[in-house]
């Protein structure tokens, strides 16, 4: 294996990506919203939003789950932006916060299944 003896071998392309680079804050956000990816629970929870709106109840029985666990992890979804919930009546519905969220979650398929 080389050994690299020299502090910055190419400073040019070294400037360039530095220029461009995000905020250390934006990296923070990002691991967050990775973190979410982290948990089963969420993701099973994310795949069935991602084929209908749905329930904490109708979440609940799908998953096998109790309705608080479930309500649990829809707010850590909900926190990070990654669901978002409408009331009806009595009812609230969760869904997908939008169409990124879909994106990320089919890419992360596609990718596992290649």
């Amino acid at each position: 294996m080389e050994k690299c003896e020299h502090n910055i071998i190419h400073e040019e392309v070294v400037a360039r990506v530095r220029g461009v680079m995000p905020e250390r804050e934006n990296f923070h956000q990002l691991s967050q919203l990775y973190k979410m990816f982290a948990d089963n629970t969420r993701l099973k929870i994310l795949w069935a939003l991602t084929r209908e709106e749905m329930c904490v109840c109708d979440l609940a029985a799908l998953l096998g789950m109790t309705k608080s666990a479930i309500s649990h992890q829809l707010k850590s979804l909900r926190l990070t932006n990654l669901v978002r919930y409408e009331r009806q009546g009595k009812i609230v519905y969760y869904s997908l916060a939008d169409e990124h969220v879909r994106d990320i979650f089919e890419k992360g398929f596609e990718h596992i299944l290649e």
